[in-house]
């Protein structure tokens, strides 16, 4: 078997195919090699498209060869190989004699093939096997392209696998770097034998990490120290046990405030949980004992209230006397609802015409009470104890003591006074 050029359309067939796959026309035992110029065309035609050689009789191409008979032509010319076939041709009893010449083959294959043929001269072929080495060269050529590009194929399957191998890897490792679950970096460990060494390490790294940082949490708990909660979190600032460790703390020092029941006490937990879980409580706890707790700068006010109404009284200045005093006070020395007025006529009935001098000395006794009345407003009930001296225009001197029980409102001014004297 050979391969051969379609007559018709051009293209390469075998010879021995029964028809062309391409445009259809009959092949098998129906061509001929032209023994001139090598030319394969149709046997019924008369003579050669390319070299116009008289077509043989009874001869057809086999195998990619024509074969070495031939009849006496004498308007051709012998070829070489014809003329050495002589002894075969004179051995035969009978001579063949050529066939009446068969009318050219016209219609568009013979112009096509015509055309074709005078397109590109085909040097002559001494022998009808002069395509097997073609054949040949083109075997071995799509042998090799097909090598090629099935060696090219495998490549690209590879370097597509490789990479998304290579792309799934990247996102395992990423997923166990954010995650403080130890099951989830053991299990790319496991999944990922042959991840990079670089990769490997960071999560045998961060795995061993996160163990350490659980060790150190159990222990923390177990100590079930505000100190050894705090040494945690120095240790492990980002640590997934932040939140409780965290709350912890506020309890034990909930706890500590609790416990202490002060101003002190409560004011130290709000310190240092602003944002605390008993900041309410602590608040409102507070606020209970500020409603019951006189503070310094509340005595110093008290003090200074009564200062001054002893100081106006010695002095006999009415206006700075009335100042100290409620428009309406529910009780004065005995005189309810009694006004500014009552009070200044208090000390004009004190200072009597025997008197050169009076002199009014508080003692430092103060016990003061507090009491709520609004929000955050507070009435002071205050007993303290003073002395009179009189000084008589005879030279004289007198002194007595008195207990003086008095109220001072949230305006800061007093509401009620009463002094009792005392025996001595």
């Amino acid at each position: 078997m050979a391969i051969i050029k379609c007559p018709e359309c051009g293209r390469q067939i075998s010879d021995k195919a029964p028809a062309c796959p391409n445009c259809g026309v009959p092949i098998a035992g129906k061509i001929v090699r032209c023994p001139q110029c090598g030319e394969i065309y149709f046997k019924d035609q008369e003579m050669c498209p390319n070299c116009h050689h008289l077509t043989p009789r009874g001869e057809t191409l086999v195998k990619g060869e024509v074969g070495n008979t031939s009849l006496n032509n004498s308007n051709a010319p012998q070829s070489p190989n014809i003329a050495n076939t002589g002894e075969m041709e004179s051995a035969h009893t009978k001579q063949r004699m050529p066939q009446p010449p068969t009318p050219p083959r016209t219609g568009s294959s013979y112009h096509k093939a015509e055309d074709r043929n005078s397109q590109r001269p085909v040097p002559p072929t001494p022998s009808g096997n002069h395509q097997k080495p073609e054949a040949s060269k083109k075997s071995h050529s799509a042998l090799i392209i097909g090598f090629i590009l099935a060696v090219l194929a495998c490549g690209i399957c590879f370097y597509f696998y490789n990479s998304s191998k290579n792309s799934k890897e990247e996102e395992a490792y990423e997923f166990a770097m954010n995650s403080d679950d130890p099951t989830v970096l053991q299990t790319y460990l496991d999944t990922n034998p042959d991840a990079p060494e670089a990769h490997r390490d960071s999560i045998e790294a961060r795995l061993e990490n996160l163990k350490q940082t659980d060790i150190d949490w159990t222990n923390a708990v177990v100590s079930g120290s505000r100190t050894a909660l705090e040494d945690y979190l120095t240790k492990h600032p980002n640590s997934e046990h932040k939140a409780e460790a965290l709350h912890k703390i506020d309890s034990l020092d909930w706890i500590d405030a609790t416990n202490g029941n002060s101003e002190q006490s409560y004011t130290a937990y709000l310190s240092e949980h602003a944002n605390g879980e008993h900041v309410d409580q602590a608040n409102n706890a507070l606020k209970a004992l500020k409603a019951k707790t006189v503070q310094p700068e509340e005595k110093t006010m008290v003090k200074a209230i009564f200062r001054h109404f002893f100081q106006a009284i010695n002095a006999k200045n009415e206006d700075g006397l009335t100042a100290t005093v409620a428009p309406l006070m529910s009780n004065f020395l005995g005189k309810t609802d009694a006004t500014k007025a009552d009070v200044a006529v208090f000390m004009d009935k004190i200072y009597k015409d025997d008197i050169s001098n009076m002199n009014w000395h508080i003692n430092n006794d103060y016990n003061i009470t507090k009491k709520e009345v609004g929000d955050e407003e507070y009435q002071y009930n205050t007993t303290f104890s003073a002395v009179q001296k009189v000084d008589k225009v005879d030279g004289t001197s007198v002194s007595t003591r008195f207990n003086i029980k008095a109220t001072i409102g949230p305006d800061g001014l007093i509401s009620s006074m009463s002094m009792t004297k005392i025996l001595e």
